[in-house]
This record gives structure tokens, sequence and C-alpha cells, in this order.
């Protein structure tokens, strides 16, 4: 058994792990890479491998930076099942197609513009690409072993994330004898509302594991919540709105169920909220899906308070002449807008009409890759270029970490070290100076032999 690294190796965005186990090649994630627009151009590279040799897919979530070039791959022939959990199928969805949606915009956007000259920019990939890998696409259940290839046995155990999200046990039996590669995909933190906790994998020979937040700790959820809470207040005071960029799946979702939680402590029914993103518009109805997924707290928690999918003030905005009325309202508005990370999508219109306001409020509460708008919102740039228009950061900001979907330091060892036998570990999908934290604590804590993921790097399971 053998694992390539291809992505999500000194970075957060790309995830893809080519394995070859029991004579079949297979791929762990075909993602997105995401940031500035020099890493977003290499999307349209050529894969490192050969897609004819890939007999498989297991999607561990259905995030574009582990699911958002499997339309590239399919468009360039693999024809092969693609394995995921039931609500990551239908999540996935839901995101190709708002993917391919952007990705049609900044191709017309670059052949009106002419920014190099051309005229002929085509998107990366398109709706019936999307179809295509739709089709392709087999939804299997929590801790339900399945043969995948010949001697090669697939097993997803909830990774706590997001909905859907899946940490991925391969069996193979091999000449040699059985080999086992845990693949953790990205690890939510305990407690996490509406997910249930991530559940680790019982024994593995290698496991790759993710250190987005490898670093550092998150605040106690409570202190998280006295932030927001404060934040309201402030903005209040200042008569202006709070504009949050949202991941459309998981933060949206978990924003609405604070705000249900804390209905009357928060006094949450004096403010306009508007959810301004069909994709997360979309994503609540999958959530309505797949509530068999929901820790058992979720229901008992809005018993008695507002349901926080259908809050009496929550005003979702699937047209884009309601979003565009959203800029009249000068004070007393939470708008919840995609993108998270502020590349793309309608929070980039309420940042330009927004952030030169000193009573508007921009509240972060994910994590925000280099390069990107929001990254540079939160590291204090005092300008920034949106639409082609230079713009003044007058808003107050304001990052909120203790929303993270990833688990901290201290929980993805947790998961690890689960694991029997500890075994070896390589380290996936964060930033240098992430990883390297992360892999002096499993050393120091636990004894665990780790290494760092390079692209190009190959590791025998």
């Amino acid at each position: 058994m053998l694992v390539r690294f291809h992505g999500a190796a000194g970075e957060v965005t790309g995830s893809c792990h080519e394995v070859e186990a029991n004579g079949h090649r297979l791929l762990l994630d075909c993602g997105m890479i995401q940031g500035s627009d020099e890493d977003e151009r290499r999307n349209e590279d050529p894969f490192p491998f050969d897609v004819g040799d890939i007999d498989a897919v297991v999607l561990s979530h259905a995030h574009i930076d582990h699911s958002g070039r499997l339309p590239v791959l399919v468009k360039r022939g693999y024809r092969g099942p693609i394995w995921t959990e039931h609500a990551t199928a239908d999540l996935l969805k839901v995101m190709l197609e708002d993917s391919a949606n952007l990705a049609q915009m900044d191709a017309d956007r670059d052949n009106k513009y002419r920014r190099d000259g051309k005229t002929n920019h085509k998107p990366l990939f398109t709706k019936a690409d999307v179809a295509a890998v739709l089709r392709q696409v087999r939804g299997i259940d929590y801790e339900t072993p399945r043969e995948i290839l010949g001697g090669v046995t697939l097993t997803l155990r909830d990774a706590g994330h997001i909905l859907g999200s899946a940490s991925v046990e391969l069996a193979a039996d091999e000449s040699a004898g059985r080999r086992v590669l845990a693949f953790s995909g990205d690890i939510g933190p305990r407690g996490t509302p509406i997910l249930r906790d991530p559940v680790p994998v019982p024994r593995a020979d290698l496991v790759l594991l993710e250190s987005t937040y490898g670093g550092r700790e998150h605040r106690e959820r409570q202190s998280t919540l006295d932030e927001i809470r404060d934040v309201l207040e402030h903005a209040w005071a200042d008569q202006g709105n709070i504009i949050i960029p949202a991941f459309a799946v998981g933060r949206s979702q978990e924003l609405l169920y604070w705000f249900a939680r804390q209905w009357d402590e928060w006094n949450m029914s004096r403010w306009k909220i508007f959810l301004d993103s069909p994709m997360a518009m979309r994503v609540l109805e999958v959530y309505g899906r797949h509530e068999r997924l929901f820790d058992a707290d979720a229901q008992a928690v809005w018993n008695g308070r507002p349901h926080p999918f259908k809050l009496p003030n929550l005003q979702l905005t699937p047209e884009v002449a309601q979003s565009q009325a959203i800029n009249n309202i000068k004070g007393g508005a939470i708008i919840i807008a995609g993108s998270g990370m502020c590349n793309g999508g309608r929070v980039r219109h309420h940042l330009r009409q927004n952030l030169g306001r000193k009573q508007s409020h921009v509240m972060f509460v994910g994590y925000q890759a280099r390069g990107t708008l929001g990254r540079r919102l939160v590291d204090g740039a005092e300008t920034v270029r949106i639409f082609g228009e230079e713009i003044r950061v007058n808003a107050v900001r304001h990052t909120v970490g203790g929303l993270s979907a990833h688990a901290g330091q201290s929980g993805l060892m947790d998961w690890y070290g689960a694991i029997e036998g500890r075994p070896p570990v390589v380290l996936v999908h964060g930033e240098d100076d992430a990883r390297e934290a992360l892999a002096k604590a499993l050393d120091k804590k636990l004894g665990a032999e780790v290494s760092l993921s390079r692209v190009g790097m190959q590791r025998e399971v």
C-alpha cells in the first residue's frame, strides 16, 4: 500500500492524495486550490497522475477544497465511482453547481474586461460537468464497511466537521497481509452544535492527519459567545450593520443555531437578519433531509425557542434584486453572506457597500486562507480592491475563532491518540507553521513518529 501526496501539502486547500492498494489506484479527495489568483490558476494544471489509471475516488466531505476539482477529473476522462457519505452526496450537488456558476461568471468577466487581451476565457468546468460527477457518486452509511475495489474495503466514520463529513479507513488485503490507512478528513471540535462528535479510526498502520489549526487552540465556547454578544451590542450602539462572511455549509447553520439559542439573552428580535446566500438556503433544505445525523441535543436545544432555520426575523434572499435591496439598509441588519473567505459570492457586494462606513462591523467566523480578500482584511489591510474599486476600510473588524469547524491542537491530538498503537502519522492540510507545531506536540506528548507531506512525496503504509 502506497500513498502519494498531490495537494494540501503545506497549504490548507487542494486536498488530493493518491493511494495504491492491492493493485488498484484511488484518490482520497480531489479538491480545489483556493487563495490568490495565482494559486487558483493551478486548478487548470494537468493532474500529476494518469486519470485513466484511477479506479475509484473517496470523498471525505463536500467543501470545495476537498471536492472542487472532481468536475475537472471527470471532464478529463475519469469514469469510476465516487464514494462518500449520503449527506455529502446531497451537499455535493449544491456545492459544485454553485462553484460552476462562479466559474462561468469569472470567465464572462474576464472576457468582458479582457484583462489579458484575450476574449476566449472558458470556465474551469460547467454545470454539465457537475451533472456527470453526480452520476458517478455512490453514497454509503457511516460505520458500514464496503468493498469498493477487489481486496480494498472502505469504512467511513463521522468526522464532526460538517454534515456528512467523514474520516476514512481504507483496508487492503495484500500479499504481505492486511494494511490499514486512516485519513482524518477535516476533524471538527467536540460539542459542535447540531453535529455529532468526531469518531476516531480504531487502528491503522499509517494516519494522514489534517493540521489546519495544529498550532493553536480555539477559545472556550462561552468566551466566543460572549464576544459575539459584544459585537452585537457594539454594532447596535453604532447603528450599523454586521457583515458576516460565512461558509454556506456548517458555519451559516451554526450561526442561526446560536441566534435561536441566545434569542432572549442577545435580544435578537430587534435585528433584521438576512441569509443572503442561495447556496446556504439550499443547504438548509439538505439539513432538513438528514436530521438523523444531528446530535442528541439538537432538537432539545431549540424546543421552546425559535427554530434556528425559521427565525421570525430571518429573511432569505434568493433573488439578486432582494440581495441588492439590502444595500438600502444602513443599520440594524445582520447580513450572513457567502463566500466565507470573501473571494466571491454576494458578500463582496456587501463589503463594498459597508467597509467604508465607520458604523459598520465585519465579523469573521472562519478560516481565511493566504491570498484571499478575507485574509487581507483580517490582517488589517487599510485599503482593499473590490470589483476594481479601491476601498478604504473604516469598518470595525472582529475575528471570532471559537466557531471554527476545525478542531484545535488538543482535539486533533485526542482524535489521533485514540487510535490503537499510535501509528506513524503524516500531517496534511495545514500551513507549515501549524504543521510544525502539531508535529512537535505529537512527538513530545504522544511519542508519535511524524512527518510533513510535500507535493510529490510518497509513503508506504
